[in-house]
């Protein structure tokens, strides 16, 4: 193909409107999927995609519709040439290139947060201080050791490699640990029932049997994995344990003299400082049980630097802290001591604002530039 034309094609209006009439597609069908699957999984087959597939006969997928992500690189394509192709570097085109840049800018600024931003919660109870955040939707595998009284050693495995590794043989650690059983969701099960559940020889593995269960996709819900794994070191078993999101005490045990704990634990979010909520208050709306206004009254601790001060977190008045967010989020009905904190780390914030201003600059530098010149034609007909 000629080059020219390629060009030509790739900065062309027509590329705009079928650019923009598939983007209007994605977002109809994707919010629409989101009842039967779920905000999660609508995300990822319509917006984090290239294409999204339909599943044909046998497990063969075939792309039916272009997806987010391939509708986002032709906008920033088609921007990038027809902006090379038609806009020179004069004061006269200074509202065309600002909007155009503007609009670049929101386009790399959605994709850096969709590939940076982390979400996560805290949870805190009056007097209770925390240095970490706890993600909603993944989990890890932690092994502890708890030998020193000062500090522990903590060694983790994110729970999307227990599917699919193994085997891991870690430095940090003087035993192997191997996976017999793996589900990213799973559900409790009789212990006299057979199936194929590989039998947990130490723990709570030894009265409790889970197996596996349907991923869940809906917002209201979370799935629970759990594991089989064994301990080996020397060639020789150490013990086979379960390991669960379901469970709330992690399992204990000792090796050369060193204690250790094992888990299967929302991923954890260490942070440099710790917040101690000191008061949660909320209010509901006059005889209903609808929340009117909560807020938590936190003390900010950073052992480096010495700095200790108060901050008051309420709805729409977050704490801005550190490159992150701490939202408002809930608090637990059973509890009114319990305040939940939404914790969002992004790194690019400040890019919609940025590429909205340079947009409104734009527009107006347009609009003043054409007024000028309505007014100059009116006053020569004159």
């Amino acid at each position: 193909m000629d080059v020219k034309k390629l060009l030509k094609f790739l900065g062309s209006l027509r590329l705009t409107l079928v650019l923009l009439c598939a983007a209007m597609l994605v977002v109809l069908v994707g919010t629409l999927a989101q009842v039967d699957i779920g905000i999660y999984a609508a995300q990822a087959k319509y917006f984090r995609s290239f294409f999204v597939y339909a599943e044909g006969p046998g497990g063969f997928k075939i792309p039916v519709m272009p997806g987010g992500y391939l509708v986002g690189a032709g906008m920033v394509i088609n921007l990038l040439v027809a902006g090379w192709q038609r806009f020179q570097l004069k004061w006269t085109h200074a509202g065309s290139l600002l909007v155009h840049g503007g609009l670049l800018l929101l386009l790399l600024g959605q994709l850096v947060t969709d590939l940076r931003q982390v979400e996560s919660s805290m949870r805190l109870k009056e007097g209770e201080s925390r240095n970490y955040s706890e993600s909603g939707r993944r989990f890890e595998l932690a092994i502890t050791d708890r030998s020193d009284p000062k500090f522990d050693r903590v060694t983790v495995i994110p729970d999307s490699l227990l599917a699919v590794r193994k085997t891991f043989r870690l430095p940090e650690l003087p035993f192997t640990l191997r996976v017999l059983a793996a589900w990213p969701n799973s559900k409790n099960v009789s212990t006299n029932v057979d199936n194929h559940v590989p039998p947990a020889t130490r723990g709570q593995g030894l009265r409790l049997k889970f197996a596996a269960a349907p991923p869940v996709t809906r917002s209201d819900r979370r799935n629970l994995p759990s594991a089989y794994v064994e301990l080996l070191a020397d060639g020789q078993s150490l013990g086979v344990w379960l390991v669960s999101a379901w469970l709330a005490a992690p399992e204990a045990f000792t090796y050369q003299g060193r204690r250790y704990t094992l888990s299967l634990r929302a991923r954890r979010y260490y942070k440099p400082f710790y917040l101690t909520l000191l008061d949660f208050t909320h209010e509901n709306y006059p005889g209903t049980d609808i929340p009117k206004s909560f807020s938590s009254r936190v003390r900010i601790h950073r052992p480096d630097t010495g700095e200790d001060r108060e901050v008051l977190i309420y709805m729409n008045h977050p704490l801005r802290y550190e490159g992150e967010t701490f939202y408002q989020s809930g608090y637990d009905p059973r509890d009114p001591t319990v305040t939940i904190l939404q914790v969002v780390r992004n790194p690019g914030w400040l890019i919609p604002y940025i590429s909205s201003t340079l947009i409104s600059l734009g527009l107006l530098f347009q609009f003043l530039k054409h007024l000028g010149g309505f007014l100059r034609r009116k006053k020569t007909a004159k």
